[in-house]
């Protein structure tokens, strides 16, 4: 780690074991410096947002600075990745990395408000998500530094973590050990981990969060109107309603039919494969409506190159 001194820097906060231990560590690693736990809320729900201030500052951060960010999330970037037709490896709608780029972006705005000259973030080195986050910060922000505890610090596991905070006085109430890694939003779930580590056994009924199991969902259809405007929801049924309540809606009435749900292997862009299960209701239901007015309106030419560019 470059020794150059910081002043400040702003965390993607979580409120995690993994985050709140890189509180007390950045300033250890850099005395003197600030530290600015950042959380955006893109619909993880409210359980997960619960006392994350109160975490934050428990953990040693100067400041914790909580936006929500679930309207941008769904109007700036989901539309325009849904109007883009991606469907990564052929099933994945992208529901994680669709909002990792704002919340980087969101991030960068705080590091200048508070006058950072870095940012940091709790991503492991085998993941796409530091790849996501560091990519727009290079993008948004190269004159400011990036710290990645994961790569820096000694510790290997969540037992050491929990030890390490537990010594700075600022023990958690999490478990060495965790089943499942989650990552939940406005826009899905992804599970990854434990038991889906073996890609011969079927994913277990219990991890699945959003969704009805689809052998006890209705047994008749339910059919839904959608109106669309530039690509855009903008009724269910002849009602309109606020972006994020409109998606809500329609992620419920999905959900309840057990719909979205996604079981694959994929590539990471590090050179991994990695099993997820992925619960996107609403997501599938629009993106399936969009290349429905896709397959109506466009001439065959047009329609072939939106489907080689949504690979792209």
């Amino acid at each position: 780690m470059s020794t150059a001194e910081l002043r400040a820097v702003v965390l993607a906060y979580s409120g995690g074991l993994d985050t709140s231990a890189a509180i007390p560590w950045l300033k250890e690693a850099h005395p003197g410096c600030r530290v600015i736990a950042f959380a955006g809320d893109v619909g993880q729900g409210a359980a997960e947002l619960e006392g994350v201030e109160a975490r934050a500052r428990a953990a040693g951060a100067d400041e914790c600075v909580v936006v929500d960010l679930k309207e941008r999330l769904l109007t700036a970037f989901a539309y325009p990745t849904l109007l883009a037709g991606p469907r990564y490896e052929g099933v994945y709608l992208l529901g994680t990395a669709i909002a990792r780029p704002l919340l980087a972006q969101e991030q960068v705005r705080v590091a200048r408000e508070f006058g950072a000259d870095a940012v940091a973030h709790g991503c492991t080195g085998k993941g796409n998500d530091q790849v996501r986050f560091e990519s727009a910060f290079a993008a948004l922000a190269p004159d400011l530094r990036v710290v990645a505890p994961w790569r820096l610090w000694p510790f290997r596991s969540r037992s050491d973590l929990l030890a390490y905070l537990e010594s700075r006085g600022a023990p958690m109430a999490a478990t060495a050990t965790k089943t499942y890694s989650r990552d939940a939003n406005l826009l899905h779930v992804s599970h990854e981990g434990g038991p889906l580590e073996d890609p011969s056994s079927a994913a277990p009924e219990e991890i699945w969060l959003r969704t009805v199991d689809p052998r006890q969902a209705p047994d008749e259809p339910e059919t839904l109107e959608l109106r669309f405007a530039e690509g855009v929801l903008r009724a269910v049924e002849g009602r309109e309603a606020p972006p994020v309540e409109l998606f809500q809606q329609l992620d419920a009435r999905a959900a309840a039919h057990g719909v979205g749900r996604v079981d694959m292997v994929e590539s990471r862009l590090v050179g991994m494969k990695s099993r997820g299960c992925y619960e996107a209701p609403a997501m599938t239901v629009l993106d399936e409506a969009l290349w429905a007015l896709r397959r109506l309106v466009f001439d065959r030419d047009l329609l072939h190159e939106q489907e080689r560019l949504a690979l792209r």
